[in-house]
């Protein structure tokens, strides 16, 4: 795919064939030669300087959370690799499926919700190595965060330019819930193997694009979000080659044919063992408390969350007051990503996640976790501090700490003082 800038100086995506597309700082990608390979070194420089910023960002976050805890009897990487769903995801690691806890209410806890690649990753880890199951954990999320950042630059830079693709990778590791991307969760790898498929579906590698997509699918319940951002946008390429009366190359039916195989078969084998091959995963769901009704459960709680929130404890109403912020604040970014004309696969992917996390019934304070990976949301304010980085850095500077300084805090609050899983 290939773009060129519009006169407000978003860019304008169109699918062609060739798979180098043009940035938005004019550069191909794909220049022979000594200025090609120039070219090249210096965004595998500003790559590292991304990656670098966002882990300094992370390990920054966890200090925090170690002073936070300190005098206390609780370990820090425990906390983080040993804490609510990653509890879940360490079960289904060492002792495989099988697991159902009631958990009252009328909650029927069931490990056929969680998908099996991250378990799968922690499982191969302790195998090969002697790290215990919390440790192992950690090790394949912390380096899938990493992956992700890379991936998450390579998207901007390849749309923005390195400098809008830096800020993006910061403003990733900086949100509120960015915590999570230090834990034993599945966030850090969904949004790598998203990032990394979305950008192979933007330079034209269908296969890529499709089996990543259907990885995804196997890590999380949204990952769906990848293979749809993937199937959307080969459709909207044999739509185009159709209007030409050109054909479409093979890959790119065998990249969409793959996307959605990830989840699809682990649905349908949660249903087999359930014995409801086609509704037996939505059950399981059903009975976490999980379903989807176009937000009705999250508006009906909301409203007695305004009318009765004085009975709630404070921390609570503080999860639950960031949480309503955080997934506002993600619709209004979206409108501003369709109003910038951001590529079609992008707003496909980030409109999915958010429609899963908005349309869901499930707990209101995990939806912002629900919409980390989506981090194409990020791309107009990424926009905005590249450009105040370059014109007042010192401005840029102190944004970027008051962002640090709340991310730190808020992370800290929610794994020390909540008893409200993130």
């Amino acid at each position: 795919m290939t773009h060129i800038s519009a006169p407000d100086g978003a860019p304008v995506l169109t699918p062609v064939s060739t798979p180098a597309p043009r940035r938005a700082d004019g550069e191909t990608g794909a220049e022979p030669g000594a200025e090609g390979r120039a070219r090249r070194r210096m965004s595998l420089t500003a790559a590292g300087i991304a990656i670098g910023l966002f882990v300094v960002a992370r390990l920054a976050g966890v200090a925090v959370l170690a002073l936070a805890t300190r005098g206390e009897d609780r370990q820090t990487l425990g906390m983080l690799g040993r804490s609510w769903d990653s509890l879940w995801y360490l079960s289904i690691a060492s002792e495989g499926y099988g697991l159902t806890l009631r958990m009252g209410a009328g909650v029927i806890a069931n490990d056929l919700a969680f998908f099996p690649l991250y378990p799968g990753l922690v499982r191969a880890v302790t195998e090969l190595t002697a790290l215990s199951g919390g440790a192992a954990g950690l090790v394949v999320a912390w380096l899938a965060a990493a992956a992700a950042a890379w991936g998450i630059y390579a998207v901007g830079d390849l749309l923005r330019g390195r400098a809008v693709a830096v800020a993006l990778v910061v403003l990733w590791g900086l949100l509120p819930h960015s915590i999570v991307l230090s834990m034993g969760y599945t966030e850090p790898l969904l949004t790598a193997l998203a990032a990394w498929s979305l950008y192979a579906v933007l330079t034209g590698r269908w296969l890529w694009a499709g089996t990543l997509a259907a990885l995804a699918g196997l890590t999380r319940p949204n990952g769906l979000a990848v293979a749809a951002a993937v199937v959307a946008a080969a459709a909207y390429e044999v739509w185009r080659a159709r209007r030409r009366g050109d054909g479409v190359s093979h890959r790119l039916w065998i990249g969409a044919a793959l996307a959605p195989l990830g989840w699809g078969m682990y649905v349908l084998w949660v249903g087999r063992r359930t014995g409801d091959t086609l509704g037996g995963y939505f059950e399981v769901q059903r009975l976490w408390g999980s379903s989807f009704d176009f937000g009705l459960h999250t508006m009906r709680f909301v409203k007695h969350m305004l009318v009765h929130g004085g009975r709630l404890p404070t921390t609570h109403l503080v999860l639950f007051a960031v949480a309503i912020v955080i997934v506002a604040a993600g619709l209004l970014l979206f409108w501003r990503l369709i109003a910038g004309r951001a590529p079609l696969p992008l707003l496909v992917y980030s409109g999915v996640l958010l429609l899963i996390a908005v349309g869901g019934s499930g707990y209101l304070a995990s939806k912002p976790r629900f919409v980390l990976p989506a981090f194409p949301l990020l791309l107009p304010l990424a926009g905005v501090l590249a450009r105040t980085a370059k014109a007042r850095p010192w401005r840029a500077s102190v944004l970027v700490a008051a962002l640090a300084g709340l991310s730190f805090t808020y992370g800290a609050f929610v794994v020390t003082m909540s008893d409200l899983a993130p």
